[in-house]
């Protein structure tokens, strides 16, 4: 890695409004003990089937902070890719993910900025029922335009 010059996302001039990728993620043990594991968070809403049935929820969910965590790598790898940053997002998780959920994620460019070198993106995800489970947007910095 070091002394390897990796290849930026596209700059801001090269993204269109409209612009949409799709992604499909399956909420897994591996990926959820990951994350609880890295963020010592220890709720047990996350994994204890008996406390979970006492709530609302009646099973253990999915983290948000995770559903959010795909948007971000997301923008990363593909919109506008790698070199890119986000810098604001209004995410609203308006129905719980569960373990093994499959989840549809949509990510749209809505606006264009180039005078402050940002973007908008448009984000929803649906579950197999077709019920949103994210919806909002984030601003995201684009790679800047290097110039050799």
């Amino acid at each position: 890695m070091l002394g390897k010059r990796r290849t930026l996302g596209r700059t801001i001039e090269q993204l269109e409004v409209g612009e949409t990728i799709h992604l499909t993620e399956k909420m897994n043990d591996k990926d959820l003990l990951l994350y609880l594991g890295l963020t010592n968070d220890n709720n047990p809403l996350y994994l204890q089937h008996d406390l979970a049935a006492l709530t609302p929820f009646e099973r253990p969910i999915i983290p948000s902070i995770m559903l959010t965590g795909i948007i971000t790598a997301a923008v990363s790898k593909y919109i506008p890719g790698p070199g890119s940053h986000v810098v604001a997002q209004q995410l609203e998780f308006s129905t719980p993910v569960y373990h093994y959920d499959t989840i549809e994620f949509e990510l749209q460019v809505a606006h264009v900025d180039e005078a402050s070198n940002t973007a908008v993106i448009r984000v929803e995800a649906t579950n197999r029922q077709q019920q949103h489970v994210v919806q909002g947007t984030v601003s995201v910095l684009a790679p800047p335009t290097i110039t050799s």
